[in-house]
């Protein structure tokens, strides 16, 4: 957990721009935000997988629709 006490003497503006550096060094921002956007391998093999079954089926029924017309 990251916080910044204020020190005497320092302005509201100053406690906050500390606070600021703060959390960009301790990269907790970075990680979040790499972890929300960042599609793993498995992920991506799962969609993939997907992808190919879903055309399967559409050729299963293009086929099933053409022969019983």
């Amino acid at each position: 957990m990251i916080y910044a006490v204020k020190k005497q003497n320092e302005s509201n503006e100053r406690l906050i721009s500390r606070f600021k550096k703060l959390v960009q060094r301790s990269r907790i921002i970075m990680d979040t935000k790499h972890s929300k956007y960042h599609a793993h391998d498995t992920r991506k093999r799962v969609v993939r997988k997907a992808a190919i079954k879903r055309d399967n089926y559409r050729k299963i029924r293009q086929k099933e629709q053409f022969y019983s017309v």
